[in-house]
């Protein structure tokens, strides 16, 4: 094995993603698997480094593994269109608007429940009251539609 490799241990600090993560990335074929020193022990190169880097921030973006594994073969293709990655973004940034949507009307109910309870010494709670209720959570921004299952 060159010197210019590190082990999993190493390679994982370098880059800030855990060992067992490197693993499964190498398992779902973000990483080549990598070349074994005559232990066994994994190894890894400069270049599955920057590959593992560019996962990591991919992955702190947002992006799941199918996109990611896109953007791979993208990033390594020089012929490749930059209008797909392009709309690869832009995908994810329509599931990032979704879920801040959704995010903020949660925000939104919370606020409301913690409103609506007294926080005193008494028992009574609308917060406990409304989850065990089984609300489900509104349809669409601004809009609240309430049902209640009975606990039989």
């Amino acid at each position: 094995m060159s010197e210019d490799t590190v082990t999993v241990g190493e390679a994982a600090r370098l880059t800030g993603v855990s060992a067992k993560m490197i693993r499964w990335y190498e398992a779902r074929g973000l990483l080549p698997p990598a070349p074994r020193s005559a232990s066994g022990y994994r190894r890894y190169g400069e270049a599955e480094i920057r590959t593992l880097h560019f996962v990591r921030r991919a992955r702190d973006l947002g992006f799941d593994v199918e996109a990611i594994a896109e953007l791979l073969a993208l990033w390594s293709d020089r012929d490749r269109p930059s209008a797909a990655v392009k709309a690869i973004a832009r995908t994810r940034i329509a599931e990032l608007r979704r879920r801040i949507t959704a995010l903020e009307g949660m925000a939104r109910s919370l606020e409301r429940l913690a409103a609506d309870c007294c926080g005193d010494e008494r028992p009574d709670c609308p917060i406990l009251d409304d989850l065990s209720a089984g609300e489900a959570p509104p349809p669409s921004p601004g809009k609240t539609v309430r049902r209640r299952i009975g606990m039989g």
